[in-house]
């Protein structure tokens, strides 16, 4: 039911952060690779915000994340997307140099995790833009 709502309406930030916290939980360990990565790379505030350990294993991303999700039904809800939404943006740039280091020698890897990181940075766009409309109370 939510997978096909607009991305930025609640249904729709709910949808991304339910599936973003699925794919942290299959897989901490690439999860925990690729926003290591991303937190090396990124010249932002976006691992500050997102708020994980430095560095972070798979339990504490695992750990993190639940967090995050959390906090979208105790906490302030623009604030759990706007953590969600670092959070992409930090994994986004570690998929994306990862996918690099891919490139020459497993090019279908590399362009996995060149779609992995095109999803996230989607999601980051959506779940920041979905924080501002909550924060004008008009996230319908």
């Amino acid at each position: 039911m939510w997978s096909k709502a607009p991305s930025r309406t609640l249904p729709g930030a709910l949808w991304r952060l339910y599936v973003l916290q699925l794919a942290i939980h299959a897989d901490p360990r690439t999860a925990a690779l690729l926003y290591d990565r991303g937190r090396v790379e990124l010249p932002s505030a976006d691992v500050v915000i997102a708020g994980a350990p430095v560095p972070a294993s798979p339990d504490e991303l695992v750990a993190l994340i639940d967090t995050i999700l959390r906090g979208a039904f105790r906490g302030d809800f623009a604030v759990a997307l706007d953590r969600a939404g670092a959070f992409c943006r930090v994994q986004a740039s570690g998929a994306t140099h990862t996918a690099d280091d891919y490139e020459q020698t497993e090019p279908a890897r590399a362009s996995e995790l060149t779609r992995r990181a095109l999803r996230l940075s989607s999601y980051a766009q959506d779940l920041t833009a979905a924080a501002v409309l909550w924060r004008m109370g008009a996230l319908a």
